[in-house]
């Protein structure tokens, strides 16, 4: 906002004579527009006269009964409304009630002679901004002044409100968009390391072989090499498998999430010696996909932080169907998770599970199991899933041609 002042030309020079420009601030008043209704008309000039009094710069309508205030709201929206509270076929606190229900935030300002303590409390439970008494006038002008400054702020805050949930909106959007792109890169990654080194590797073996076949026997030292070679290959290529699987566990898109969760349940029985038994009831039901990645990717966390903070011996799953939703509940005999761990917000692993179950409209609780030690999380989603923006564009993973290395025509089963 430029100040007001007077202020030098940039243009001019010393063969000139220097040019000011003067800068005005220029102020905007609101336009205040107040509904009053009043019946008597001395009692509304009186008002009108101590709101000019007070400096206020405004416009008004002045309407007597109930039609006319229905169509005063109807035709322009207030800013403020007054009201005296005895009229006749009609009072303040139906004017009231209609201005709660068709403009609940524009200040309602009783100015009445005829109000008693209880009935001025009761208004004012009811909603009422304030009241006035018509012999007390001078109480006009801070009763307005407070009423649109508050009126004023709470308009404020309902803009901050909805740009922070605009706010929280996009973030959201932006970690569907994320955690698509994550996964849809994990799988291209995990089938190319499958195919392309996998196949690669498959092949060296099979010329080693070749070559070993050919060695003379009495060239031991050759032979021994070859062999550890192979040996070598052989482990490579398990950790070729390995990996791929940790990427994006095959099972997960072929065989679904219940032989996915059995798949990963016994890698941690054989990993850690820790007892897991899953139990589900959806059987080879297929779902889609992305429900599919949620529950897998909470279970694996589930899992890490067993290993990590539980110092459990045994762990039960369940999967089931229930109204419409999907739940995953996973129960240790652990020491159990404490009260500051539920709440601490720097929890990446909670903070992690608890968005994945919300970007589909569901819930995750994690808690204490009761009557006893151990640590119980539950995941429930909803099977018709919000609509989510989408993830795929021209460049995404999942659109990508998958372009594998030609083929040797000598030897089919190889790549070049």
């Amino acid at each position: 906002m430029p100040r007001a002042g007077v202020f030098p030309c940039c243009s001019s020079t010393k063969s000139q004579k220097p040019c000011y420009t003067v800068l005005v601030r220029i102020t905007v008043k609101k336009d205040i527009h107040i509904l009053m209704l009043e019946d008597d008309v001395a009692d509304a000039e009186l008002t009108k006269f101590a709101l000019r009094k007070g400096g206020l710069d405004f416009s008004l309508a002045r309407v007597e009964t109930k039609d006319g205030y229905l169509k005063a709201l109807e035709d322009r929206p207030p800013t403020l409304i007054l009201s005296d509270y005895s009229l006749p076929g009609f009072n303040g606190q139906d004017a009231l009630d209609i201005a709660l229900e068709q403009c609940p935030e524009t200040p309602f300002i009783f100015v009445t002679g005829t109000m008693g303590e209880e009935v001025a409390i009761e208004t004012l439970k009811s909603g009422a901004t304030d009241y006035v008494l018509k012999t007390r006038l001078s109480r006009l002008m801070p009763a307005v002044n407070r009423a649109l400054r508050e009126a004023g702020q709470r308009a404020q805050h309902r803009r901050a409100q909805e740009q922070l949930r605009e706010s929280h909106q996009q973030l959201r959007a932006l970690s569907v968009f994320l955690q698509s792109g994550r996964e849809e890169e994990r799988t291209r990654i995990a089938r190319e390391v499958h195919d392309e080194l996998g196949q690669a590797l498959t092949s060296c073996k099979l010329d080693l072989s070749w070559l070993a076949s050919k060695l003379p026997r009495e060239q031991k030292p050759l032979i021994e090499k070859t062999k550890s070679l192979l040996a070598h290959i052989d482990s490579t290529i398990q950790t070729v498998r390995r990996i791929s699987t940790e990427l994006r566990p095959g099972v997960l898109d072929h065989l679904g999430l219940s032989a996915a969760l059995e798949w990963q349940a016994n890698e941690f029985q054989n990993k850690t010696g820790i007892r897991c038994e899953v139990r589900s009831a959806l059987g080879d039901r297929a779902l889609e996909q992305n429900l599919s990645t949620a529950f897998f990717r909470i279970f694996q966390e589930t899992l890490t932080n067993i290993i990590r903070h539980a110092g459990a011996t045994e762990v039960t799953v369940h999967l089931n169907e229930a109204e419409g939703s999907i739940r995953l509940q996973v129960v240790d005999n652990g020491r159990g998770i404490s009260r500051s761990e539920m709440d601490n917000a720097s929890s990446m692993g909670l903070v992690g599970m608890r968005e994945r179950a919300a970007l589909l409209g569901g819930t995750f609780r994690i808690g204490r199991v009761n009557r006893g030690s151990g640590t119980r999380v539950s995941v429930t989603i909803p099977l018709k899933t919000p609509a989510q923006p989408e993830a795929n564009h021209e460049d995404s993973p999942s659109r990508r041609p998958y372009r594998g290395a030609p083929r040797d025509a000598a030897n089919p089963g190889r790549r070049i």
